[in-house]
């Protein structure tokens, strides 16, 4: 265990207490490892968000156990309360419960708390050893930005004297990393601004944004092309100005080791070229495609190199959602490949599917508890955060907000939208990120979670239906200030015709927030008969309609700010057999049944390839089993696309934030 971790656990004593208030104004216990400690020792963690939620939680789960002498769901509970003022509690838990402060202002006592809490948590174990080891004395605010850019992030802004050191450091950054927060950008921005090498670069913009970096790099490497002679169709294809693109060192050793890696794993994006690329360095031609197997040869790679950093147990939901969307890009060119190019890799790339589906299962067994109490400010960990997300994102001045949920999308089905984005609506710009779905991966259940921002034990009456997911829609956003007629909800969205008709309705200039379904995916899904190759075919002949573009397009033309995400996604699966059990299970899904009791659960059969995993998030009474590996609860080897289980492609999905450009031009 960390210095760290031990230093935020030993404010817990074990058996001291059984109901602890925690002021906790930074959240520092709402940090999954923090969580996992807690939660090894007996505790749970709750934050306090709504006094009759958390009521009703601590006395169904807790207090009536512990009343009886029994232990209930933990031995012990934490209420999070972020803040300092307990006069927001209700007076009986200030009463009873065990008071204890934490704050990075106390932890950091060398350091600018104006600064610090700047910074992320899962940068706090490290920011802390540095801390003791190397903050001798206090530090102001400009001499804690500098220690935090140098003992944390490994940049000296002080050095970055020629353009190569720049794209090296900004490429090593993003490449396994989430960027600099704004505050530290700005200050390294501040410190390049009259390097005649640097000062025509977005600086800042680039430390911060990856998908900016990404967009650069892309666009730039079109411009290296050109000054080897090599033409792509790309720029030749679009009207495309080069705005984004600048003299990147494509070719020098440190940057041309992370732009070879991320061409591989499909970061980048190889290009379409006119003729021969006989002038091209040898080591560029990944980024091209040269002949009919480059793309295979990519896959190879890729898929290799991806194989190579399998998460495991101990790894964050920042490293399962990394790696699920590098496993996406990889499924997405594997999708892309004929027929027979397919067959030579097809092996490789399932092999992939199953060791990380496996290991992504060991991990949701010891850590997906602790998912639902991560903090949502910065992003959504799980779908149920998204309501909540964009809340903030309101408070911080975005009026109008559509949230686009397309229906059982896979990481690699929206790889493949944004790539007809790309080649259609250059003006599109995405940034890219993930979110977990609930378990199980059912609409009833992940996609209700999504609308209402509730876990699914708080709708218990409806979990099997999405008959009131316009009414918890509603609530939400009434909770958060709105009125009715400010809300709209609309689902079944699908073919170019229903345009016109979205677009006059959202227009009303009453309107602030639109939840809309867009449910094609999952129509074809359902309805797949060739896999998911068959998918991605469907898929495409869709995207050619024009319906994904138009649809961004009419909601940034009435100011509406673009978010995209989905319920679930889906993965090809094998049948294990059929349970005839009759209405025992009260949900019977391709991939899970869900039970209402111990006693039904216990009527499958003992051989079969399945398992139990009961969640806290879930009613006490609705007690799923997933059909194990890549299984089916349909006919013995009958081949399927579903989904309802834990895999990699079912359980992690897009949660992407589309713009036009120059919109607020």
């Amino acid at each position: 265990m960390s210095a760290w971790i031990d230093r935020i656990l030993r404010e817990f004593p074990a058996d001291l207490a059984r109901f602890w208030i925690a002021c906790d104004p930074d959240n520092l216990l709402l940090d999954e490892r923090i969580l996992h400690g807690l939660r090894e020792r007996g505790f749970e963690v709750l934050p306090f968000e709504d006094s009759i939620a958390f009521r009703t939680e601590y006395e169904e789960r807790y207090r009536t156990a512990w009343d009886r002498g029994e232990d209930g769901s933990a031995k012990a509970l934490i209420l999070q309360l972020h803040g300092t003022d307990l006069n927001a509690l209700p007076w009986d838990y200030v009463r009873e419960g065990r008071k204890v402060s934490l704050g990075l202002a106390d932890l950091f006592p060398k350091l600018s708390y104006g600064v610090i809490r700047h910074i992320d948590s899962e940068h706090h174990e490290a920011l802390f050893e540095a801390h003791n080891r190397h903050a001798t004395q206090p530090l102001g605010e400009g001499a804690t930005k500098d220690f935090i850019l140098t003992h944390l992030f490994r940049i000296s802004p002080y050095l970055l004297n020629r353009a190569e050191e720049f794209w090296r450091e900004l490429l090593r950054l993003h490449y396994r990393g989430s960027g600099l927060p704004p505050l530290l950008a700005d200050h390294v921005g501040g410190i390049v601004a009259d390097n005649p090498d640097l000062k025509d670069l977005p600086v800042a913009e680039l430390l911060t944004s990856k998908s900016v970096t990404l967009r650069v790099l892309q666009d730039s490497w079109d411009q290296f092309l050109a000054q080897h002679g090599v033409r792509s169709r790309r720029s030749a294809d679009t009207d495309r100005d080069d705005a984004h693109a600048f003299s990147v060192p494509f070719d020098h050793p440190d940057v041309r080791v992370v732009v070879d890696n991320m061409f591989f794993e499909g970061t980048l994006q190889p290009v379409d070229i006119e003729g021969s690329p006989s002038n091209l360095p040898a080591w560029a031609k990944v980024g091209v495609k040269s002949d009919a197997n480059a793309l295979g040869d990519l896959v190879a790679e890729g898929a290799k190199r991806v194989g190579a950093e399998l998460p495991g147990t101990d790894s964050s939901h920042r490293d399962w959602s990394d790696f699920a969307r590098r496993l996406g890009e990889i499924i997405y060119r594997f999708h892309s490949l004929s027929a027979q190019q397919a067959n030579g890799v097809q092996q490789q790339v399932h092999a992939l599917q199953r060791d990380a589906d496996t290991r992504l299962t060991d991990w949701v067994f010891e850590h997906f508890a602790d998912l639902p109490s991560l903090p949502a400010a910065k992003g959504p960990v799980m779908v149920h955060h998204v309501p909540r997300y964009l809340a903030m994102r309101r408070g911080a001045g975005e009026e109008r907000i559509a949230l686009l949920v397309f229906d059982g999308l896979a990481m690699d089905q929206w790889f493949q939208i944004r790539e007809h984005l790309a080649a259609r609506a250059p003006n599109l710009i995405v940034e890219e990120n993930a979110c977990f779905a609930w378990l199980p991966t059912l609409t009833s259940v992940s996609r209700q979670a999504l609308f209402s921002g509730l876990k699914p034990r708080e709708f218990p009456d409806s979990i099997e239906t999405t008959s009131k997911e316009p009414s918890l829609w509603a609530r939400f956003w009434q909770e958060n200030g709105l009125r009715k007629p400010e809300i709209f909800y609309r689902k079944s969205l699908k073919r170019t015709g229903q345009l016109d008709e979205l677009a006059e309705a959202l227009s009303q200039p009453s309107i602030k927030v639109a939840g809309i379904v867009v449910d094609m995916i999952d129509e074809i899904v359902h309805g797949a008969t060739l896999g998911k190759r068959g998918i991605a075919g469907q898929i495409a002949e869709w995207c050619d309609t024009g319906f994904v573009e138009r649809l961004f397009f009419l909601l940034a033309e009435h100011g509406y700010r673009i978010y995209l995400t989905a319920d679930h996604g889906n993965v090809e699966a094998e049948g294990i057999g059929r349970l005839s059990q009759g209405v025992v299970s009260e949900l019977r899904g391709e991939r899970v049944r869900a039970y209402r009791s111990d006693a039904l659960a216990a009527s499958v059969p003992e051989d079969l390839d399945a398992f139990r995993l009961d969640l806290a998030g879930l009613p006490p009474d609705f007690l799923p089993l997933y059909a194990g590996t890549r299984g089916a609860f349909v006919s013995q080897g009958d081949q399927i696309v579903a989904h309802g289980g834990i895999s990699v492609e079912e359980l992690i999905v897009p949660f992407v934030r589309v713009s036009v450009e120059n919109e607020d031009q």
